[in-house]
């Protein structure tokens, strides 16, 4: 397939599938076609985008043909490819879910467009190789998910959806400034193009200044400390299945644009950050467990552990060494899959005893064994328990850790894990070990099966994630050609400046 085409598919698919969903939102059935059609060729887009770009290198494309850096242009490598991928598999994964429910109420309708508009701010934030193009697409996303966070309109979603969207509205004020302050000075928003202009000492005064303003921004939509309170105030407020959309994806954004910028056009920046990094990676992990410990609720548990692992990728790129960088992009895979797929499960537990409190539920070992025995595969690998993916993550980052004599970010690394594991065995001892608390009356009444398709979805990325960790050596290895392109640049600068970037 044309490269061209295999850049804007992911951009082209979500935005006609919404548009399909939306003009069938009267309809449960013709919506449910369209969603699933969409997400099936989505996911069999990116794999090819995955394939061509193991082989090529680099794929570019630039809108209207207008070369570089005057036009828009998409670009992808491997870690961009990667990550394009993984948002395709989360998105079947969430509209496979909810198939065959027996409700259809007056929101489901408008879910799905906006499930596809996310999707593509995702994918377009990926792609996009100027920063003005990624700020549309990150208001695309803030836009699509402020909406679905507030569907439904109860009083939790409202207070969550405000903490969520006044957060992300100053990082995207951040984030405008820094880019503001590029283009005031080097007269260009191509990241390729900036990184050979910021090469020139004249202009080094202000790679510490936007590097800092990226950091902040960045770091707010990642969810790092300090900046991570609207995260767990937010994620668990709407139904389960966005709440897994959001959990798999939506920090990740934050870090894949942390990688992009210090590896490309803020790298001389990096030396004067790494240590600022390394401690907030450390403060991250800590906090972020320690939060988790803290919380009774299985999603606010879950949204708490969406910050400590963070910590971890944010680790990876302080650290900025091939495997940790690796380690990195590895952990983005296995923790957008694990993470997804237990907002999922989480969603399985609600359903079935209608409140994920750990002190309101219990007994499900007995009464669902087999949704037991699949929650312990992604809550066990976000504990890193060999040989599950969770584990070679972890192995990785530390192993990078004590390879650059950086004792102690790893020494919180192994103690966090610890403790994420204390974390996952308190809700699989309190929601399926312990027995069921009493109830009386109608209120005892419980569903007589969670559903083929929940299940299904729950076990398909169990799967994934025992594939990862079983025979992921492939996959390691692409990590690890990836970490080699990021530590490159003049690749990516030559593939999308074409002679240009040389003679600059």
């Amino acid at each position: 397939m044309n490269a061209s085409w295999l850049l804007v598919l992911p951009l082209m698919v979500p935005f006609v599938t919404a548009l399909g969903a939306f003009s069938t939102r009267s309809s449960q059935v013709l919506q449910t076609s369209a969603s699933l059609i969409g997400a099936l060729v989505g996911a069999f887009a990116s794999v090819l985008l995955v394939l061509r770009v193991d082989t090529d290198g680099y794929l570019v494309t630039q809108a209207g043909g207008w070369a570089a850096p005057f036009g828009i242009t998409l670009v992808a490598d491997r870690l961009a490819a990667v990550m394009v991928c993984v948002t395709a598999v989360i998105c079947l994964a969430v509209t496979v879910y909810p198939l065959g429910r027996d409700t259809w109420d007056s929101t489901e309708g408008d879910r799905a467009p906006l499930v596809q508009l996310l999707v593509m701010g995702v994918q377009g934030s990926f792609l996009t190789g100027d920063l003005f193009n990624l700020y549309v697409w990150f208001e695309v996303m803030l836009m699509a998910s402020f909406v679905l966070l507030t569907l439904g309109n109860r009083a939790g979603q409202l207070e969550g959806a405000i903490k969520y969207v006044v957060l992300n509205v100053i990082a995207s004020t951040l984030f405008l400034a820094g880019a503001g302050l590029l283009y005031g000075k080097l007269g260009t928003l191509n990241m390729a193009d900036i990184a050979v202009r910021l090469s020139d000492p004249v202009n080094s005064e202000l790679m510490f200044s936007t590097g800092m303003l990226f950091l902040v921004a960045f770091g707010l939509k990642a969810g790092v400390f300090p900046l991570f309170f609207w995260l767990p105030a937010s994620y668990h407020t709407p139904p389960p299945v966005i709440s897994a959309l959001f959990a798999g994806l939506l920090t990740k954004v934050g870090v894949y644009v942390l990688m992009r910028s210090y590896t490309l056009f803020l790298a001389s920046a990096f030396p004067k950050l790494q240590l600022g990094l390394l401690a907030i990676a450390g403060l991250t992990m800590l906090t972020g467990v320690l939060g988790a410990a803290a919380h009774f609720d299985i999603r606010r548990i879950l949204s708490f552990h969406i910050v400590s692992q963070i910590g971890y990728m944010i680790m990876g790129l302080a650290l900025m060494t091939p495997l940790a960088l690796a380690g990195t992009v590895f952990y983005l895979v296995h923790h957008i899959v694990v993470k997804a797929n237990l907002f999922l499960v989480a969603g399985i537990v609600e359903r079935l005893e209608g409140s994920g409190e750990l002190s309101k539920i219990g007994g499900l070992w007995r009464s669902r064994p087999f949704l037991a025995l699949v929650f312990l595969v992604p809550a066990l690998s976000l504990g890193g328990i060999p040989p599950l993916s969770g584990f070679w993550a972890k192995l990785a980052l530390i192993q990078a850790g004590t390879q650059a004599q950086a004792w102690g970010v790893t020494a919180v690394a192994l103690v966090v894990g610890l403790m994420t594991l204390f974390s996952m065995t308190k809700i699989w001892a309190e929601a399926f070990w312990k027995a069921a608390p009493a109830v009386e009356g109608a209120a005892g009444a419980k569903p007589a099966s969670p559903g083929l398709f929940p299940i299904g979805t729950v076990v398909a990325l169990a799967g994934v994630t025992v594939w990862l960790g079983i025979a992921g050596g492939p996959v390691f290895d692409f990590s690890l050609r990836a970490a080699e392109q990021l530590l490159e640049p003049a690749g990516y600068i030559h593939a999308v400046l074409g002679g240009e970037g040389r003679a600059r």
